[in-house]
């Protein structure tokens, strides 16, 4: 079979992620970036076991691993700080394989970009049209004119790929809730454990960077576009809605430079009819945006990457492929982002007799019960992973 080419839309993590996928069975690959140079905005990442499977499918876990943090152990709390739930991450990794490992979005990235020759990353290359001309595909671009035998649309969530093909399809609809994320400086003793502490409207989640740093996230619910005044930063908006919470959540807030905040209104996508378009595939954002909740965003596009590298091996049937792609795909990524959803409307509570009971039902709820509900989410390997492979790479 002659070298086949892809044109990936969208230079984040699912896009360098497949463009690794590809590049190693064999495709001649190009990835195109609107922006002047592959970087990531954002803070921190957690990479849960299902993440790290499809890294160790790319060859990568151990290099993504040596760039994170391991902590012992998280959970929820309330807002007096008192505990609801933990996880023992020790446990995590014994039945699902990896533990939890958080690291800078920024390092994640460049692990990838690395992992590929030079002249496939085309940063400056703002995509215009995708379009088919006969039995060609057509990529208009800044840089130029692609004609590849796939395009991969993993472009985030205002995809244009998306809109190009799927142009019936719902836009991204607002959560209710904005967000909040940035990283501490060094802490001399640092919190041993992660947590997310849950309020009335308003949550603070820490965990663990390597270096003593923290990676911190908040959120509360607002109206969509909500702007402070420009006489207040969104450094002071944190410390006035959470600067007397339960310790250690103050200490971090003094550790956090105050130009280092990052804020961003939470979105989802509505569910798609397919992930495919003949031999156009969407993956990521651009596909099944999620809110955070569980972590998963940037762990499902992994998983995208592996799962669409796999299809496409092995056959001259694109379109084929894409199809068998979007059946493996579509089912688990909707029941994942509708489970997000379900936890973040669960986490916003307001109303205090919800509050009680939310808190009360998540004291009363075992930990093995919390780790076997997660089984369907963190329990994922690659489709071809060999077991003996992935049992190595767990030590």
């Amino acid at each position: 079979m002659p070298q086949r080419v892809a044109t990936i839309v969208g230079g984040g993590i699912g896009g360098l992620a497949a463009a690794v996928a590809l590049h190693r069975r064999g495709w001649h690959v190009e990835v195109l970036e609107r922006a002047p140079e592959f970087t990531e905005i954002g803070a921190g990442i957690s990479l849960w076991p299902n993440a790290l499977h499809a890294l160790e499918a790319l060859g990568l876990a151990g290099a993504v691993r040596a760039l994170g943090a391991i902590e012992a152990g998280g959970g929820v709390r309330d807002r007096r700080g008192r505990w609801l739930s933990r996880t023992d991450n020790a446990e995590l990794a014994r039945r699902f394989g990896h533990p939890l490992v958080v690291l800078q979005r920024a390092d994640l990235l460049r692990v990838l970009a690395e992992a590929l020759p030079a002249d496939t990353l085309r940063p400056g290359s703002e995509v215009s049209a995708v379009r088919e001309d006969g039995q060609r595909l057509v990529v208009d671009h800044r840089g130029g004119r692609s004609r590849p035998d796939v395009v991969i649309g993993a472009d985030g969530l205002r995809s244009v790929v998306r809109r190009a093909l799927w142009p019936e399809a719902a836009g991204p609809r607002y959560a209710g809730y904005t967000a909040w994320r940035m990283v501490t400086e060094p802490i001399a003793e640092p919190p041993l454990e992660g947590a997310a502490t849950w309020g009335r409207g308003e949550r603070f989640g820490y965990t663990a960077l390597p270096g003593g740093r923290m990676y911190c996230f908040a959120t509360a619910s607002l109206p969509e576009g909500r702007a402070f005044g420009s006489s207040e930063s969104e450094y002071a908006e944190l410390v006035r809605r959470f600067g007397s919470w339960p310790d250690p959540v103050p200490a971090l807030l003094d550790a956090v430079p105050v130009d280092a905040v990052l804020r961003h209104d939470l979105y989802d996508l509505p569910p798609l009819s397919s992930f495919t378009c003949g031999r156009v595939a969407l993956l990521g954002d651009a596909a099944h945006a999620m809110t955070p909740n569980l972590g998963q965003g940037a762990c499902q596009a992994l998983e995208d990457a592996v799962t669409l590298a796999h299809c496409l091996d092995g056959t001259p049937d694109v379109a084929a492929a894409l199809r068998s792609y979007d059946q493996l795909r579509r089912p688990r990524t909707r029941a994942i982002a509708r489970r997000s959803a379900r936890l973040g409307v669960v986490g916003q509570l307001s109303w205090p007799p919800a509050v009680l009971l939310r808190d009360t039902a998540a004291r009363l709820m075992p930990t093995r019960a919390t780790l076997r509900s997660m089984t369907p989410v963190l329990g994922w390997t690659p489709p071809d992973a060999p077991p003996a492979a992935t049992k190595s790479e767990r030590h």
